[in-house]
């Protein structure tokens, strides 16, 4: 006898042998038990978790010799007939080539008469979607008072191409995806009784490539098995599918987490040479960041101890936005490669802070220079100022008074520097944001952006990764000529983009206004007379809001 393939010789025969679709089964077996039947019955779900095996399935229900019940006999001539898709009443269409209204009024044609073997004339119609308009209006009366002797047994993977008129005379079942340890668990049964010598971790990788389908995996099963000549192992399973496993995600992150930039590049080559799957293995790489996140925010033992809080949140958002961008990359694995180099460029320092390049060396240093608290980068003060004769000044000049015009934060030969006194970068630039004059683009990349430091008269701003549309060049006139009427003297911005380690202007309102939504709801629910009237109505408080807030 020929060969079977795994899908075909493991489809289930039964209800009792069917995996993953619990809540269907449990609601057909009451249905058939109690004798309550419809006269049509929908199927959705995605390919190969068992909708037309579920539709033949209650076809043998429906048609077994001993009668209409959940458990057919299985040994009947009409169970063995139906079990190899030769039983007369069981009409098998696929939609998706007999869409044309002639070949539906054709079938329905031969509905009127009776049954020749069974019980039901059942008619199973796959892909039903696919059926044209006129189709489907022929096909509404017939689904609306068919005949005591018919049964409709429709499956499709979209039901939203459905005509609601078709979904209503319908009693509709979604099956779901089968989870990945399930499907394990049933190619580890499958691969014992076929004498298949397995490994565990290949059945996972096969598990999770099948993407909860179970035709799926058991194809994927049988390709495997004549890949390894018999055998199920995890490195031919990986190799097959161009799948990563535990090592090289490990190998990933470990380079990240020294800073290896050599490791980086040499990992991407080696998962390129092997024809991996990069879209796969950032995947992986996600899912292993946010394992690490989870264990640090329940206080578990995690693999990853050297990693801060941040800098794994860090890295998922700059692997979630790589992630992305391998749809519009040039190349994946450039991609890829980009994406682990960046996690690289903006590792947080020691502190928790983001690594900033350091600026480019000047030809004197001063002794005293003091650090950039942003960057950590020794800032130097300005050679042209004898700091014994200038008097202590505020990094940023108080606003002008309203109609007055703006004077300078100091005389041009004394200007002030962030970073000097006990302002930090993040509030001497919400300060400094609140007395720019300006308006739309500019405004909104100026609000969404944070002050990195200074090189002289070059004000160096971060914008938001999450505001990257905003972003149109390392410039922006309108920010520079707002920047220099507010300090009085003339500036320079250089703009970038990437994630931000303080907290933006617009953050920044947005948690002032979340504070006072908070603390308006808090007053209110703490007053006597709201108290009052929730306690005397048995009402309760929906909503508050703080007056301020727009």
């Amino acid at each position: 006898m020929s060969y079977q393939v795994l899908a075909r010789k493991l489809r289930p025969a039964d209800f009792a042998s069917l995996v993953g679709q619990d809540h269907i089964v449990r609601a057909l077996r009451h249905g058939l038990d109690s004798g309550r039947l419809h006269h049509a019955y929908l199927f959705t779900g995605t390919r190969g978790v068992g909708k037309t095996t579920i539709a033949r399935i209650l076809a043998k229900c429906l048609n077994c010799e001993a009668g209409v019940s959940a458990s057919p006999c299985g040994e009947c001539s009409v169970c063995r007939e139906l079990q190899e898709n030769r039983f007369v009443d069981l009409i098998e269409v696929d939609a998706a080539s007999r869409t044309r209204v002639d070949d539906t009024r054709e079938l329905l044609d031969n509905a009127q008469y009776l049954p020749t073997r069974g019980r039901y004339k059942i008619y199973l119609i796959d892909e039903v979607h696919m059926l044209s308009a006129s189709s489907f209006n022929a096909l509404l009366k017939t689904l609306e008072e068919p005949p005591e002797h018919v049964k409709f047994l429709l499956a499709t993977t979209d039901p939203k191409k459905v005509p609601i008129t078709v979904l209503s005379r319908c009693l509709q079942f979604q099956l779901k995806n089968i989870s990945r340890e399930r499907i394990a668990a049933y190619l580890a049964e499958a691969m014992a009784d076929e004498g298949v010598e397995f490994e565990a971790e290949a059945l996972a990788i096969i598990a999770k490539a099948a993407r909860g389908s179970m035709r799926d995996a058991l194809s994927v099963t049988d390709q495997a098995i004549a890949f390894g000549q018999g055998r199920l192992a995890e490195q031919d399973v990986a190799e097959l599918l161009g799948a990563v496993g535990r090592d090289e995600v490990s190998s990933a992150l470990d380079a990240i987490e020294s800073g290896d930039p050599q490791a980086v590049v040499r990992i991407s080559a080696e998962l390129a040479e092997r024809a991996a799957d990069f879209e796969a293995t950032l995947a992986e790489v996600l899912q292993a960041l946010h394992d690490i996140a989870v264990a640090k925010a329940l206080g578990q033992a995690d693999a990853r101890p050297a990693l801060s809080t941040e800098a794994v949140q860090l890295y998922y958002q700059i692997a979630l936005t790589g992630y992305r961008d391998l749809r519009v990359g040039p190349d994946p694995k450039t991609v890829f490669e980009m994406t682990l180099l960046r996690m690289l460029a903006f590792a947080p320092d020691a502190s928790g802070a983001e690594s900033v390049p350091p600026a480019a060396p000047r030809a004197e240093s001063a002794p005293d220079a003091k650090p950039n608290p942003e960057s950590g980068e020794p800032e130097p003060p300005s050679p042209a100022i004898d700091r014994s004769a200038v008097p202590s000044a505020p990094a940023i000049p108080p606003p002008a008074s309203a109609g007055a015009a703006p004077k300078p934060a100091s005389p041009p030969q004394q200007p002030s520097q962030p970073g000097n006194g006990s302002q930090t970068l993040a509030a001497q630039w919400l300060e400094l944001f609140e007395r720019l004059d300006l308006s739309g683009p500019s405004r909104a990349i100026a609000e969404h952006s944070v002050l990195l430091g200074t090189e002289g008269n070059r004000y160096r701003l971060r914008l938001d990764e999450a505001q990257e549309a905003l972003f149109c060049g390392a410039s922006n006139p309108e920010i520079e000529q707002a920047l220099t009427k507010a300090l009085g003297r003339q500036v320079e911005v250089r703009i970038e983009t990437g994630a931000l380690a303080a907290e933006s202007p617009a953050k920044h309102q947005a948690r002032l206004k979340a504070e006072r939504q908070a603390a308006a709801r808090q007053q209110l629910e703490q007053d006597q007379v709201v108290q009052s009237l929730i306690s005397k109505f048995d009402g309760h408080l929906v909503d508050a809001r703080h007056l301020a807030n727009p």
